[in-house]
C-alpha cells in the first residue's frame, strides 16, 4: 500500500522536525522546545523501539544489521565508506518507522522531532516553517563528536576504547564521520532551502537564542 504525501502531511501537521549534522545542537534545541512548549519529545533514534523488533532483513537490511551483529566491535571497524553508506541508508528505512510514529502521537499534541529522515522525503512531507537544518563546521561535528555525555556516544566510545587498537580504531571511526559530515553532505543541508542555523566554534554559549530563533520560525512564540 502507498499514502500519497498530501495525506501524510496532513496527518504530521502537529510535527516539527530538527535535521542537520553532528555536534550542531540538535538534541539540546529539541529538548529544550519539549520543555518550553509542552511538546510531546522525539530524541535521537526514537524509533528504535519499534523498528528493532519490527524491521526484516529482506526490506529493511541496514536496520537489520543492528540485530545481527557479533559484537560491537563488529559496528566501530567497519571502513568508513561503509560507515558513510550504512548511515544514510539506515535513515531512509527508518523513515517509514518514524513516520507511521509520528502518525500515532501526534494527534493531539504538538512532536518536536530529533530525526535523520532524509531532507527530500521532509520537503514531500512537511513543510518551510514545520522543519529546521541545524549545521557545524566539520571540525566540530568530527573532533568533539564524543565530547558528550549522552548514553549512546559514550558506549561507541567504551567499544572503541576495549579494541585491541584503540588509537587506529578511533582514526577509522573519525574518518567514517568525516564522511558522514563531509562538506558534500554539508552542502546538502545548508542549500536545502530551509530555515537554517550555523553553530560558531567560538565557545558561546547560544542554546538559550538558538531555541529562541527556532521557535519563532515554527511559530512557537506567542
Amino acid at each position: 500500500m502507498k499514502i500519497e504525501n498530501n495525506i501524510i502531511k496532513h496527518y504530521l501537521k502537529n510535527v516539527y522536525f530538527i535535521t542537520g549534522t553532528a555536534y550542531a545542537g540538535k538534541s539540546t534545541t529539541v529538548r529544550m522546545l519539549a520543555d518550553r512548549y509542552d511538546m510531546i519529545f522525539c530524541g535521537e533514534n526514537y524509533h528504535s523501539r519499534v523498528s528493532d523488533i519490527v524491521a526484516d532483513p529482506k526490506l529493511q537490511p541496514d536496520i537489520s544489521f543492528m540485530n545481527n551483529l557479533k559484537d560491537w566491535k563488529e559496528f566501530v571497524t567497519r571502513s568508513p565508506e561503509e560507515y558513510e553508506r550504512w548511515i544514510f541508508s539506515v535513515s531512509k528505512e527508518a523513515a517509514e518507522f518514524e513516520v507511521a510514529e509520528l502518525i500515532s502521537i501526534s494527534g493531539e499534541k504538538k512532536v518536536i522531532v530529533d530525526t535523520n529522515i532524509p531532507l527530500e522525503i521532509l520537503k514531500e512531507i512537511s513543510d518551510y516553517d514545520h522543519v529546521a537544518v541545524m549545521l557545524s563546521p566539520q571540525s566540530m561535528s568530527v573532533e568533539r563528536f564524543f565530547d558528550r555525555s549522552d548514553p549512546e556516544k559514550q558506549f561507541i566510545l567504551n567499544v572503541i576504547n576495549s579494541c585491541e587498537n584503540p588509537e587506529a580504531v578511533m582514526e577509522n571511526y573519525r574518518q567514517g564521520l568525516a564522511l558522514i559530515n563531509s562538506k558534500k553532505h554539508y552542502d546538502e543541508c545548508a542549500q536545502s532551502g530551509f530555515f537554517t542555523v550555523v553553530r560558531q566554534d567560538d565557545g558561546k554559549d547560544t542554546r538559550e537564542e538558538v531555541c529562541d530563533r527556532i521557535a519563532k520560525h515554527f511559530g512557537l512564540r506567542k
